[in-house]
């Protein structure tokens, strides 16, 4: 597995510290989650799938296996567990050229 940026990293600690704001604050303004086909668009958006379906739940998410895929652009297989969905996913993330900030994560349908 190789070393997964900062950002990456950040988004599993701060979905397991039931970290709201940290966990919100690591995409970009127009950052999106497409959710199986469902998508949510901007902070605010991400903000209400982060409560209906991600730490809302009590999520606690366990890294599978990370590769990159392309520059700027990662997949990640996340064990999900919680009081939502339960099992394993492909999530797939394109960040910022800098590698701070999510702009788009996909979780694919497995």
């Amino acid at each position: 597995m190789e070393t997964l940026p900062l950002v990456l990293q950040q988004f599993i600690t701060t979905t397991n510290a039931a970290d709201s704001d940290g966990f919100i604050a690591l995409f970009t303004d127009d950052g999106s989650i497409n959710d199986w086909g469902n998508v949510y668009e901007g902070r605010d958006r991400v903000a209400r799938w982060n409560q209906t379906d991600n730490i809302g739940k009590q999520s606690q998410f366990k890294l599978v296996d990370g590769k990159q895929t392309a520059p700027a652009q990662w997949c990640l297989q996340i064990h999900v567990a919680g009081n939502g969905f339960n099992g394993t996913s492909p999530f797939e993330f394109t960040l910022t050229p800098d590698q701070q900030h999510i702009l788009t994560m996909v979780i694919v349908p497995d």
